[in-house]
């Protein structure tokens, strides 16, 4: 099988660098229009696919971005492992701004969001006990401290619903009583929608700030976060262009079994199933509904 990295750019990470045959593709999807063109083209060798998830200009917000037509969108291209990078808040003193968060667990506080590509009429139960790739993150881990930046393995992501930050009762609960490392608004159900589909995900926080929780910080400053966003997106940059050779172009099945997470998920017996989702269906979970 073909090696296919899928970016997802968040926050101040509108494109990547040094593409060869790179292309803005239009990609139409069941579920609507994902949030931009998707860049796709070689980088070193290996097939890359790269998707501004707020747009290009930052035009969607957390709510609006349609995560189901994103990673729909990414499968029909052929993407087999994504990477996701987004700006976060930090927790802990140790995870400063500057930072990378290798992501290992979420906790969903969203509210308003599409979190299924299955639904009646088609009924399917994945598990995201794990909900990240071990074997991608390790990769996003090496490319990191390869790339010099300070990186911790392993985080909790508090996903809140946003558009606004923190309280700073909700942040020091986050922080004190559920043990959370890192706050961000869009990694979910991103990474919910990843696993039906069966890609891969590796989930890179990049701390910005550290939200509304720090007695010596104050309230989360725009501002502040912008300055350091820019430092931020040099570093994704650098992470993105060690990716190909640390995964190859070639690609065996996941040993964690991301790639076969539908193996028994859906329950709607074939004759019950509804025709016109089966049919919204094919990209995402075709592999199992056509008995393939």
């Amino acid at each position: 099988m073909e090696t296919m990295i899928g970016i997802i750019g968040g926050s101040g990470l509108y494109d990547i660098d040094g593409l060869e045959e790179a292309q803005w593709q239009d990609v139409k999807t069941p579920w609507g229009d994902p949030s931009d063109q998707i860049l796709t083209g070689r980088l070193d060798g290996v097939k890359m696919a790269f998707l501004p998830r707020h747009g290009r200009g930052h035009i969607q917000t957390p709510t609006s971005i349609n995560y189901r037509a994103n990673i729909d969108a990414l499968k029909q291209l052929g993407v087999t492992d994504i990477v996701s990078l987004s700006a976060c808040g930090s927790f802990h003193e140790d995870m400063a701004p500057g930072h990378f968060v290798i992501v290992d667990q979420f906790i969903d506080r969203t509210v308003n969001r599409e979190k299924s590509f299955f639904g009646p009429g088609c009924v399917g139960h994945v598990s995201v006990a794990h909900p990240t790739c071990e074997r991608l993150s390790a990769a996003c881990e090496t490319a990191a401290r390869a790339e010099g930046i300070t990186t911790h393995k392993g985080g909790t992501y508090l996903v809140m619903e946003g558009p606004q930050f923190s309280t700073i009762a909700e942040s020091r609960m986050y922080r004190d009583v559920w043990g959370c490392d890192v706050i961000g608004m869009t990694n979910m159900p991103e990474a919910k929608l990843a696993r039906e589909a069966e890609i891969d995900y590796a989930s890179v926080a990049m701390i910005t700030d550290y939200d509304s929780w720090h007695p010596d910080h104050g309230e989360v400053d725009v501002t502040q976060i912008i300055a350091t966003l820019t430092g931020n997106s040099e570093h994704a940059r650098g992470l993105v262009k060690r990716l190909p050779a640390l995964l190859g172009a070639s690609r065996a099945p996941c040993e964690h079994g991301c790639d076969r997470a539908l193996e028994f998920a859906i329950m709607t017996a074939p004759e019950k199933r509804d025709p016109a989702l089966v049919a919204k269906l094919q990209t995402v979970a075709g592999r199992v509904l056509n008995g393939e």
